[in-house]
């Protein structure tokens, strides 16, 4: 195992444990109770947890430890930054930046001081661990990101009689949907299958008269799409 494999690792742990294993509940009741809340506690033990196993190594114990202690300490400020309205906007960007500079600095360090011995021998290559990062990244946290985007712009869903009407959570899923058959055209070289999706998709919101909902939907398009399309761009020429 080199540093590459072990970054990418520890970047799909941090996936699972800031996004799929935190709901919504969790980071609403973190940013109002701060250190006093449960499910902060709960979830340090999960960015503990997925850090060490996902390290495939004993000995990255004490760096998982490091991590935890800085995710830890990041996400207090990030709470307590939270209650001031100019920087909201900006706090989950700058959030995961800390959070991905501390795996990078982190994971440097671990692999200039020990030597890197896991359980057994990884055999998936950097690429095929990007591919998994890749298409994680592409479901929850790309909604994530999505609507990070959307609040730093000032962008709402417009109230309209149809929005009754609509699915819940269908949205969700048909970006994520999108996101992955784009990511997996690309990967096979299929690039003329993803323009065939852009179009049906805009084909199927042809005469959508509400201007203002057609503007939100084709920005949230975009920004869908265009998430995908630069992960496999990525994939593509860097590896």
């Amino acid at each position: 195992m080199n540093f590459l494999q072990l970054l990418t690792l520890q970047l799909i742990a941090h996936l699972l444990a800031d996004f799929f294993f935190q709901t919504d509940k969790w980071v609403e009741d973190k940013n109002s109770s701060g250190i006093r809340s449960r499910y902060f506690l709960m979830h340090l033990a999960l960015v503990f947890i997925t850090s060490w196993l996902l390290s495939f190594q004993w000995q990255f114990i004490a760096a998982a430890g490091t991590i935890t202690l800085l995710h830890a300490i990041i996400d207090m400020l990030k709470s307590m930054l939270s209650r001031s309205y100019k920087v909201r906007r900006y706090l989950f960007f700058i959030d995961q930046m800390l959070h991905l500079g501390v795996l990078v600095g982190v994971t440097w360090w671990y692999c200039n001081t020990f030597p890197i011995e896991p359980w057994f021998r990884i055999v998936f290559s950097e690429r095929t661990l990007f591919i998994v990062f890749a298409f994680l990244f592409c479901t929850k946290p790309a909604n994530i990101l999505i609507r990070e985007l959307f609040n730093l712009y000032r962008i709402s869903a417009p109230k309209t009689e149809s929005s009754s009407k609509e699915l819940p959570n269908a949205g969700k899923l048909i970006g994520n949907m999108e996101r992955l058959l784009t990511l997996t055209f690309m990967l096979i070289g299929r690039f003329e299958a993803v323009g065939l999706l852009i179009a049906a998709k805009s084909i199927l919101r042809f005469g959508e008269k509400d201007t203002l909902k057609s503007e939100y939907v084709v920005v949230g398009t975009l920004l869908s799409f265009g998430i995908a399309i630069f992960i496999g761009v990525i994939l593509m020429f860097v590896f």
